[in-house]
């Protein structure tokens, strides 16, 4: 949808706007004993205008949208530009052309039209209603395999590496065609690409395993086509390197995000009771339970556009060149859409919440992550009714300083039978 801007009030015309408070910076504290808020800061600052000043670690000073109204508009709009290489980034030094190179041939987050249409398009008809409902049924089996492993090793287990990183990885593998033998290297080195303990090296080297893994993958499916997503891609005109980007492309954004959701709102649910019993009492709620939880946490807390020109937002000129830091987990917590928006209630209906973005770039494969967290967090709290942290909340280790916030491991238990 378009943004309208609204009326300009009768005392100043566009660009003459009342002088604004000094930039800040990014906000990143968030409440002590409260892991699950976004920092109060930017409650402060939403309260004051939806839109701030906000110096970059470059020297620029742009914008930090934190309302939902102002967020949703500047994602929807074309006249932001997603490109990596134009933004300015709070807590990179080096600007535009310096903090971050352009988008790699196949991700879909760091471009814009038409060539983020090509690709949309492609893809967009590849998530049909019959492959959702043929995963849904793999869903219920992974998860039901995976809780039977977890119930055989018995109490204590990390549920991340238990669970909550399994389910979705393996997903991800259906929805490309991996093999059943290849699957275990798959996990593998996805798991190194994100773990905590892993060195920079290590890191790295899995994912240049990862990026090997695909294109082998790319390879098979271009001799060998199954009913998997990547062979449906092979019939396109997209290019070997294409359908390896966009495969490690859907890799990334399939697993990480729901991983790390399945993991943060588990601890959200340990961490509220109420909540957890009315999910297991009614798993008709698992539907506005997973919209809730996604508007609750937003664990991909910022996001990013560059102005390609003048645009005028909620009364504000954004100047051309200008970059818009744009707080999700604000916007998700905006009294203005959500009443009581800090209280984690699953009988809230959450519509709008912009944990999957809004516009263009809204996440492709929104669909197949609701199917995973639907069946998963149900069955996990059906079979465990008694789970519960295995250490004190402060010792879980929280994912800080990262694109996605969550949780590197999860210790719970549970009353064997």
């Amino acid at each position: 949808m378009q943004y309208e801007p609204p009326a300009p009030l009768p005392e100043r015309t566009l660009g003459e706007a009342a002088p604004l408070p000094d930039p800040v910076s990014l906000p990143l504290t968030r409440p002590a004993g409260c892991p699950f808020d976004p920092p109060a800061e930017l409650a402060r600052l939403r309260e004051q205008r939806p839109l701030s000043r906000l110096h970059y670690a470059d020297g620029h000073v742009g914008w930090l949208a934190t309302s939902h109204s102002a967020v949703r508009a500047i994602a929807a709009d074309t006249r932001f530009s997603s490109r990596y290489e134009l933004m300015h980034y709070p807590l990179l030094e080096g600007g535009p052309g310096g903090a971050l190179p352009p988008a790699p041939v196949g991700d879909l987050t760091g471009i814009d039209p038409p060539e983020h249409t090509r690709y949309r398009r492609l893809l967009a008809g590849k998530f049909t209603v019959r492959r959702m409902r043929a995963l849904t049924a793999r869903v219920e089996q992974i998860t039901a395999e995976h809780l039977d492993a977890m119930e055989r090793q018995g109490p204590t287990v990390d549920l991340v590496a238990a669970y909550a990183h399994p389910v979705p990885a393996l997903m991800i593998c259906e929805l490309l065609g991996v093999a059943e033998a290849d699957r275990e290297a798959f996990q593998r080195h996805a798991a190194a690409v994100s773990d905590a303990d892993a060195t920079v090296a290590d890191q790295l080297a899995a994912f240049e395993a990862l990026g090997d893994f695909v294109r082998e993958l790319v390879s098979a499916k271009r001799a060998r086509p199954t009913d998997d997503l990547l062979s449906d891609l092979t019939t396109t005109d997209l290019s070997d390197a294409e359908l390896a980007g966009i495969g490690s492309f859907l890799l990334a954004a399939g697993l990480d995000t729901t991983a790390h959701m399945l993991g943060l709102g588990t601890f959200a649910l340990l961490q509220h009771p109420a909540q957890a019993a009315a999910l297991r009492a009614d798993p008709s709620l698992a539907d506005q339970a997973v919209e809730e939880l996604m508007r609750y946490l937003s664990i991909a807390h910022t996001g990013a556009r560059a102005a390609l020109e003048d645009v005028e937002v909620d009364g504000q000129l954004i100047k051309a060149g200008e970059t818009v830091t744009l707080a999700v987990g604000a916007a998700n917590r905006d009294p203005a859409r959500f009443p009581d928006p800090d209280t984690l209630d699953l009988h809230r209906k959450a519509t709008g919440q912009l944990a999957f973005g809004h516009g263009i770039h809204q996440c492709l494969g929104q669909q197949l992550a609701r199917v995973e967290m639907r069946i998963a967090f149900p069955a996990l709290f059906r079979r465990f009714p008694t789970l519960r942290l295995a250490v004190p909340p402060e010792e879980v280790p929280l994912r800080l300083q990262m694109g996605l916030y969550g949780v590197h491991r999860l210790p719970v238990t549970w009353d064997e039978a």
